[in-house]
Formats: C-alpha cells, structure tokens, sequence
C-alpha cells in the first residue's frame, strides 16, 4: 500500500491564483512527472490553455463540476491514469486535482478515500488551499464554499501577499488561523522555490501515522488559536468578529482530549452517531485513540464529513502520550456537544447475545 501514488487535491475559490500557482509549479524539475486533472464550471475549460504540461499528462474534465455531477468521471479519469500508467505510458510520481473555484472539495475527498477502484492505487497525501491576499477577506464574507476550502486544508498557499497591506495580511491571517489553527500558511513565493514544503507530508492518510502524530494533529495550534468572541475594537485584526453574516462565523476548530481509555464499542457507536446525525457539519475530524480492548496499539481515526477512514491500528504509541486526542473542524457544532456525546458513549459495552438471538 505505501507504493500506491501520492494525490494532491488543489482547491482555492474563483480569482485566488490557483491556476497561476499551478502553472509556475509544474515548471519546477521535482514535479515533471506529475500527472494533473483540471476542472473548470462550463463548457469551455480555459484551464485547459493555461497549464504547461504534457498533454499526454493532463486530464481534463469539461462536462460539469468535478465535485458533485462527475464523481463517476473521476473515478473512470484515475482508471485510465492507471492503465496508462502500467502500459509503460510514462511514469507518474504523483497527481495533483485542481477543483473549480466554485467547488466543494468534500467529495473530490470521499472518492480518494473510499472508493476502492481508487485507493488501491492512489492516497490522498494531502489539500492545498489558494488564498487571495487581496480579496480572500470579501470572499469569506460572502461565500460558503471559501470558508469551505479553508477548513479542510493541510496547508493554505497565499497569493498577492505583495499587493496586500500590512494591516490586511495581519487581519486575515488571524481569521484564517481562526477557521483552521493547524495549517501553515505557506507564501507562494516560497512554495516555488521549494515545492516540497507544500505538497509532502501525508496529511490525509491514517496508515503513514506512526511517526509523527504530534505533527498530525498539532493539538498546540488549537489551544492558542485566536478567540472568535473577542469583544475588542482596537485593531484591524478582530473586527467584524460578532457579525454572524460571515460565513466562518459557524466554524469552530477545537481539540477533546481523555485521560482514560475508551471502549471500542463506544468509539464505533459515537462516531457513527456523529456521521449519521451530523456528518454534513463535521467538516474534518482527526485523532488517536487510547482503546480499553486493544492496549498498547492505538487507532487513528480520520474523517472528511460522514465519510471516515477505516480504522487503522498501530504498533505502539509513537510519541509516548497515550491519552486519547480527537481534532474537529465543525460548522455549528459546539464543543460542548461534541464533549459531551463522547461521555455518553465512552464507557458503553456491546451487548451480550441473549438466548435465541
């Protein structure tokens, strides 16, 4: 399975330099073997003239938006990746999907994560987000999907920091840490001059958990993120903080942390309660878990909404803390909810068969 090819998912609303950044990467010797699919919201996929790549390469897909009406065409799009791919017909050391500005990248995330045709070839390393030093303040305010893109990234690529005044750039990096306290905010400039400090690392998949989990779930970046409630006036940075019309206004980033084991009936219950009855809400959920039937070997839990990744074991506890942690990225979901679910939950034990079950 860790030969299976690394996928970047490159995502970032209308205008914010996606397709700008994507093409000055492309140039760079580390990735000329990257395979990249593109899509653009239309008919005509302008995208498509503006990536220098090899055409055989490139994949375009122009009949609707890659993240709801042709998930089935991603799926057949990877296919042919692959049998090119063991057809001798160049070799690709990674993939990069370029969402349309308008997407929601969730489902783009579901079928690398779960749909089998795809995972047994591919894993999604990680989600990279374009932000508009300029106009990413105007965009938040009024669009959903922005504030979207945000949260479920490993990593924020800022664009036209140059353009941009202090003030501004202080003020947005502080809603952006915000919304999610854990990804790096990485400058453009510096990403083309080493590629690697914005496409490895492998955010995304559970199984490449056994060394770095400190690093994974970076709890100390939820514990010193900026305060949503902040009641202050004095500096650009914490206005408009109360005006529940901003869109990230309903998110909330936090981390639940136990002492104690928990029963693996409990975790399974509990998070199948949160994806049945939530799941639409919980936009990305991370941690490791202290489990009561299998000391020693905890497991990691990785979730993109109702989707979750299957449970992975491993060996030992790679950073000798073993209580357990959990990472929620949440639209209108209150910690205390969520805390207090888990208490429910924690502690229950399967139920005994009864005579003639």
């Amino acid at each position: 399975m860790n030969n299976r090819i690394p996928v970047s998912v490159l995502t970032g609303f209308l205008g914010s330099g996606k397709t700008t950044a994507l093409n000055r990467l492309l140039k760079l010797p580390e990735l000329r073997n990257t395979a990249v699919i593109i899509n653009e919201f239309g008919e005509v996929g302008l995208d498509h003239h503006l990536i220098s790549t090899s055409e055989e390469n490139l994949v375009l897909l122009a009949n609707g938006c890659i993240c709801c009406t042709v998930r089935g065409d991603l799926v057949d799009t990877f296919a042919v990746l692959t049998r090119r791919h063991a057809e001798g017909g160049g070799t690709i050391d990674r993939v990069i999907v370029e969402t349309t500005g308008l997407a929601d990248p969730a489902p783009i995330l579901h079928t690398l994560m779960n749909e089998p045709a795809v995972a047994s070839h591919y894993r999604l390393q990680n989600v990279i987000a374009t932000v508009d030093a300029v106009n990413a303040t105007r965009t938040l305010d009024k669009h959903a999907e922005a504030v979207k893109q945000v949260a479920v990234a490993d990593r924020l690529l800022l664009t036209k920091a140059d353009l941009s005044d202090r003030a501004m750039l202080e003020a947005l990096m502080e809603r952006l840490r915000t919304i999610n306290p854990a990804a790096p905010v990485i400058d453009v400039a510096l990403a083309l001059s080493d590629a690697s400090v914005l496409l490895d690392g492998n955010d995304y998949d559970p199984a490449t958990r056994t060394q770095d989990v400190r690093e994974w779930l970076r709890l100390e970046a939820y514990e010193a993120k900026p305060d949503p409630h902040h009641h202050g006036h004095d500096d650009a940075a914490h206005v408009h903080h109360h005006d529940r019309n901003r869109h990230d206004d309903h998110i909330q980033a936090y981390a639940i942390t136990r002492e104690h084991p928990v029963t693996w009936a409990g975790l399974q219950g509990w998070l199948d309660m949160l994806a049945t009855m939530r799941g639409d809400d919980l936009l990305r959920v991370k941690g490791i878990v202290n489990v009561v039937e299998h000391p020693g070997k905890p497991v990691v839990i990785h979730g993109v909404q109702h989707i979750f990744h299957p449970h992975e074991f491993l060996p030992g506890w790679p950073d000798g803390d073993e209580r357990t942690r959990i990472v929620f990225i949440t639209r209108d979901i209150e910690r205390d909810i969520i805390d207090e679910t888990l208490r429910i939950f924690e502690n229950k034990r399967p139920r005994r068969p009864r005579p003639g079950d």
